[in-house]
This record gives C-alpha cells, sequence and structure tokens, in this order.
C-alpha cells in the first residue's frame, strides 16, 4: 500500500518562505526621472500591489484621515503628468497604513542610506552594534597591550 502524503505538516524544503527583514524597493521603478515621476510610481505601485480598487483605497485612506481623499485625486497622485497635484505627507502615510506596502518606507529611507526595518528588530540590531562596538574596542585594546608589554 502506498503511503499517502501528510498535507497538514509543512514541508520546511517546499512550504517554508522566508520574509524579508528589511522593505526594500525595486531599484529599477525608482530610476530615472525626476523625484515627482519617482513618488508617482512608488505611489501608483502601493495601489497596485493592494488589490483592491482605487475607489475603495481611496474610502479606506478617508476613514484614516478622518477627510475626505477620492479616486480622482489617487489618479492625480499616480500620474506624472499632473504636476499640480502631489500627494502630501499625511496622505502618503495614509497610503502606507492603508495598503500596507513597505516599498514606500524603502522609497523614503534609501535617499538618506537607511533601510526601515520593523520595530521588532531592533533590538537585536542594537545588541549587534553594542557587539561589534566591543570587538572594536578589544581590539584596541589588545593593541595597546602589545605596545604596553614592549616596553617592559
Amino acid at each position: 500500500m502506498p503511503k499517502r502524503r501528510d498535507t497538514e505538516t509543512l514541508d520546511l524544503w517546499r512550504d517554508y518562505q522566508p520574509q524579508e527583514v528589511a522593505a526594500r524597493i525595486d531599484p529599477d521603478l525608482t530610476k530615472g526621472g525626476t523625484l515627482d515621476v519617482k513618488i508617482c510610481r512608488v505611489v501608483k505601485l502601493a495601489m497596485d500591489k493592494y488589490g483592491k480598487s482605487r475607489a475603495e483605497i481611496a474610502q479606506e485612506m478617508s476613514e484614516y484621515l478622518d477627510q475626505r481623499v477620492t479616486e480622482n485625486m489617487l489618479d492625480c497622485y499616480a500620474s506624472p503628468a499632473r504636476k499640480d497635484h502631489k500627494i502630501t505627507l499625511e496622505r502618503f502615510i495614509a497610503l502606507l497604513e492603508v495598503t500596507e506596502c513597505y516599498d514606500l518606507l524603502a522609497f523614503v529611507c534609501g535617499f538618506a542610506g537607511y533601510v526601515a526595518v520593523p520595530e521588532r528588530y531592533a533590538d537585536i540590531i542594537e545588541i549587534w552594534r553594542e557587539d561589534q562596538e566591543i570587538e572594536a574596542r578589544t581590539r584596541r585594546r589588545d593593541s595597546l597591550m602589545g605596545r604596553v608589554k614592549g616596553l617592559r
């Protein structure tokens, strides 16, 4: 009798999908064009990735902000041709919150040479930084000890 496959247990090699630690954005998306054009591209990306209509996104953003956001506004924010309509910071944050498209964070952080990492990793990163500092101090101390021993 052939063995039946256990469909209730995840297979580590087949089913496991590691999550990204840092938010990332496709560099091709932000290559070329003015800053205005790049912002339009990432706004469009967030709306496209969300999987809901722009009308639904506008409704959710309106509820989040407690102010009116329309589908037409979103269309304008995503269009590089509409230079007179730029997304405001509070609407950018609402778009991020509604769509959970963390590519938006990666886009903003990338200008300063930073990455966006979930808060739950902050302590781990701080421990790593402390370990690096301890190692550097230990190397400096060992170097000084080598010079001091030579004076005896």
